[in-house]
């Protein structure tokens, strides 16, 4: 038998001087891998630091990511800076942190962004189609799944990570196990630039989102010399949304996909709204659906939301279908592996060795029985809870309903998570939008058959996708975690049971922050009472909502004929070789997130062109991902910080630090219009209140108006400003203030290259 030990025969770069020869390749017949600590070694894993710091990690990017998922599509790639901060903070203790320990902060802290990614895609869809839904639900839905997606990975575990060595290229393992390996050396700096990032975040967000020091909402429509008028008459208009979170998802997308997602936004925005308004503004009145759209009067913004974003809906999920069908070998092959794994995994665990050893199959069945006897429960709560027409269902169909949701659940996360498992393992994707479509409509189709539709239908339908989107997503992540720990020498069973208490703690998390994001910013616009994509985009969620709507609720009403435009574009891109899922995204998220993307991207592919040397270049771009994660964690905290702040149930004291724009709490009736035509007409009386339920809320007013709600016009036709300043010298400041954050990350990628290379070989003079 030939084994391979680090320090024997050892590859030249990076991590691969510190492990075995034979870590990355195909394994000769006879052959064992050894990792960097052998099985016989019982050095410090699991242990109170370990798992406080893994936890403390959870709680900080599960916010984080589903903060930013709900405001720009994209959520955070946590794991690599969580495997920074463990070495960074490891090392200031005495003794510092085992590398074992370092691995089991990184595979807890993990479970934050797969929480995330299954609430953000799909729990936001429950407010959008106005369906009443609790933080309870919310938890259970994506801790259930998500403990569902760890146990149904276990018995593939040595399958995929141990049979198959050297056969699947693991890029996102490979790039997490090479800074937990390497990162002893050059970790100490990564880890201040990553903690300096996060402040100039949280203070460049701060004077942004709860200041309003300057105005970040850049437009051309204040252009000068009749150029911003112009344009307007035309419905043309350019934004930018200067704010720290986006910029830093800029950093980390990259030039390639930003520009395309720019591209998506510069069709919808740049060319359909004005040929919708330019030929619509000729027919005069237009009858689409139940609505009639006078369009000579609608605004470009108004023709992008009931227009254009309809398009962008069916684009994305014709993107995510034919995700899915390209994918057809590995969804095959995958599920053939998967049953394979399951058949060898049942054997006995005695006389294993620590590196191998999982939780016994015995306890993996009884945990897969419970979880899913516990989704059915659920499902029958939420089911026994609704009511149609003021009746609630008997107990019989109840049943029925939750019986039929807990086999899809189940069945479909059995059958996707090696398909997730296996994307993951060769291109690092995780496929997960487009099989959660397919399971809402399957959810969907299974419970009309038996007689569930409505709102009640579309409760379950989306609970279902929610459970499921989380256990793809955690499926995908462990499979990573365990690929780690083989090359490294972690115990399997203590990153499962670990790993279980990392998706309760981000599922109570989301359970938070969603109900937090809807009362402080709203998934629906309280004036208009449509999506709220100004402030709110979740572009999945607002997908996978229209879906659900127009499939069980009002599928005569909803505009399928722009949905499938979408598809078509779609399919053009895909025959143009264009990435069909970015190309959507533009098109559905407003122009002013993904054009301030497009100026983060090309702020990091500058950063990566400065520099004397090849060297000197290559390192300040792999700073440009460290400023990016803790640009985006640091924007993120003080958002959720300032969406506290903007509650009216703590007096919504964020109003009294704003500078440029005045707010006031307001009382309005749940789910309808506060304002038709500038005029305020559904106000609630406290004192005498109407039967419908009354809500405050904090309204931002940055325009004058009288008492009775009209906005204050003054002599040129233009909306009067409270605060006059805030619309051209605001926006001036604005644009500065992108300049300087740009010129900082600039500097922290310098520093933290200096830091890297050592001494005057980092300093780029440069």
């Amino acid at each position: 038998m030939k084994i391979s030990r680090a320090g024997g025969d050892m590859s030249t770069q990076g991590g691969r001087k510190l492990l075995p020869e034979n870590a990355y390749r195909k394994l000769e017949p006879g052959e064992v891998y050894e990792p960097i600590v052998p099985a016989s070694d019982k050095r410090a894993e699991v242990t109170p630091w370990s798992i406080g710091l893994g936890i403390l990690m959870v709680i900080i990017f599960t916010g984080a990511s589903a903060y930013i998922a709900l405001k720009a599509g994209n959520g955070i790639e946590a794991s690599i800076p969580i495997a920074i901060m463990a070495i960074f903070f490891g090392s200031m203790r005495k003794p510092k942190s085992t590398i074992l320990e370092n691995v089991m902060v990184q595979s807890v802290g993990q479970a934050s962004g797969v929480v995330a990614a299954g609430a953000t895609f799909v729990i936001p869809a429950l407010y959008i189609n106005r369906l009443d839904v609790s933080w309870w639900e919310i938890f259970l839905a994506c801790g259930l799944g998500g403990a569902l997606g760890v146990v149904l990975i276990i018995p593939l575990r040595k399958y995929f990570v141990k049979e198959l060595h050297g056969e699947l290229p693991f890029p996102e393992a490979t790039a997490i196990n090479e800074v937990l390996v390497t990162g002893e050396s050059s970790a100490g700096g990564a880890g201040k630039i990553l903690l300096l990032a996060f402040l100039l975040g949280f203070l460049f967000d701060f004077f942004v989102e709860a200041v309003h020091l300057w105005n970040a909402d850049l437009t051309t429509s204040v252009l000068g010399w009749g150029i911003g008028e112009s344009l307007d008459g035309v419905r043309i208009e350019i934004k930018l949304a200067a704010t720290a979170a986006l910029f830093g998802l800029g950093l980390i997308i990259g030039v390639k996909y930003a520009s395309i997602i720019a591209a998506g936004s510069v069709l919808a925005v740049l060319v359909m709204v004005p040929l919708v308004y330019r030929f619509g503004s000729q027919a005069g009145s237009v009858t689409f659906g139940q609505a009639s759209y006078e369009i000579a009067k609608m605004s470009s913004h108004q023709i992008f939301a009931n227009f254009i974003k309809p398009i962008g809906i069916g684009a994305i999920a014709i993107s995510g279908l034919v995700g899915i069908l390209r994918m057809g070998k590995i969804v095959v092959s995958s599920v053939s592996l998967g049953f394979k794994g399951l058949a060898k995994s049942s054997g006995q665990q005695s006389n294993t060795e620590r590196t191998q050893l999982d939780i016994s199959p015995r306890n993996v069945i009884i945990i897969e029985l419970a979880l899913t006897l516990a989704m059915g429960l659920l499902f029958l709560v939420v089911a026994s809870l609704t009511k149609v027409g003021g009746e609630s269902y008997g107990f019989g169909d109840a049943l029925l309903f939750a019986f039929v949701g807990m086999i899809v659940t189940f069945l479909l996360s059995l059958l996707f998570t090696p398909v997730a498992a296996q994307a993951i393992a060769i291109v690092g994707v995780n496929p997960v939008s487009g099989m959660t479509m397919i399971t809402v409509v399957l959810a969907i189709g299974a419970l009309i058959l038996v007689g569930l539709s409505g709102s009640a239908g579309m409760i379950i339908a989306l609970v279902v996708g929610a459970a499921v989107c989380t256990a793809l997503s955690t499926s995908g992540a462990l499979v990573t975690d365990f690929k780690i720990g083989y090359w490294i020498g972690a115990t399997p069973r203590n990153q499962e049971r670990w790993k279980f208490l990392g998706i309760v703690v981000a599922a109570l998390v989301v359970a938070a922050v969603i109900p937090l994001m809807d009362a402080s910013y709203h998934f629906l616009d309280p004036v208009t009472g449509l999506p709220n994509d100004k402030v709110l985009p979740a572009p999945q969620a607002n997908m996978i909502a229209a879906l659900a709507r127009g499939l069980m609720a009002d599928p005569a009403n909803q505009p399928w004929m722009l949905y499938a435009l979408g598809g078509v574009v779609a399919l053009v891109l895909l025959m143009a070789g264009v990435p069909m899922l970015a190309f959507a995204l533009g098109m559905y998220l407003p122009i002013d997130i993904n054009i301030a993307v497009l100026a983060g991207a090309i702020c990091g592919w500058l950063i990566g062109k400065t520099g004397r040397t090849d060297e000197v270049k290559k390192t300040r771009r792999e700073q440009v991902n460290l400023i990016a994660a803790g640009l985006m964690a640091g924007a993120a905290t003080i958002g959720l910080i300032t969406a506290v702040l903007r509650l009216p149930v703590v007096g919504a004291p964020v109003r009294y630090l704003a500078v440029g724009l005045d707010s006031e709490v307001v009382a309005v009736s749940r789910g309808k219009p506060i304002v038709q035509d500038g005029k305020i007409v559904e106000w609630c009386d406290q004192t005498n209140p109407p039967v419908a339920e009354c809500d405050e809320i904090l309204l931002d007013r940055p325009y004058e108006t009288t008492s009775d709600g009209k906005v204050v016009v003054s002599e040129d036709g233009k909306p009067k400003m409270r605060h006059p300043w805030f619309r051209d010298v605001g926006r001036a400041l604005g644009f500065l203030m992108l300049l300087v954050l740009g010129f900082c990350c600039y500097g922290l990628a310098r520093l933290g290259a200096k830091w890297q290379l050592g001494g005057s070989k980092g300093d780029p003079g440069t």
